[in-house]
C-alpha cells in the first residue's frame, strides 16, 4: 500500500505515493535534490528552475555513467585476479589439468 509523502524541494511542495518502507530514502533524497538545486542557483542565479532542472539531471547522470564505468572496471580487474588464482591453484593441484576443475576423492 502507498502513502502520501509530502516532499519541499527550492520551496515547491511535492505530494508523491510510496510505501512506507522507502518513505525514508524518498525523504532523504529530496532533501539532496534540494541542497544540489539551491547550490546549482547560487552558481547560476538568473537561471530559471527548468534549467537548473536540467543542470541537475546532467550533472546526476554524468555521475551514474561515471560510478558505472569504475564498477565495470573493478569488474573487469576482479574477474582477471579470480581467473589468475584459479589457473594458481590449478597448477599447485597434482595431477589436474590447467582449466579443469580437480577431482576431489571422496
Amino acid at each position: 500500500m502507498s502513502d502520501p509523502v509530502n516532499l519541499r524541494v527550492l520551496d515547491r511542495e511535492f505530494l508523491v505515493a510510496c510505501k512506507p518502507e522507502e518513505r525514508a530514502g524518498l525523504v532523504a533524497s529530496a532533501e539532496q535534490v534540494d541542497r544540489q538545486l539551491r547550490e546549482l542557483r547560487r552558481s547560476h542565479p538568473s537561471a530559471t528552475v527548468d534549467r537548473l532542472a536540467v543542470l541537475m539531471a546532467l550533472n546526476l547522470t554524468h555521475e551514474l555513467n561515471a560510478l558505472r564505468q569504475a564498477q565495470t572496471e573493478r569488474d573487469a580487474r576482479l574477474e582477471r585476479s579470480i581467473s589468475d588464482l584459479n589457473r594458481r591453484l590449478d597448477a599447485l593441484m597434482p595431477g589436474g589439468a590447467p582449466g579443469q576443475a580437480p577431482k576431489l576423492p571422496l
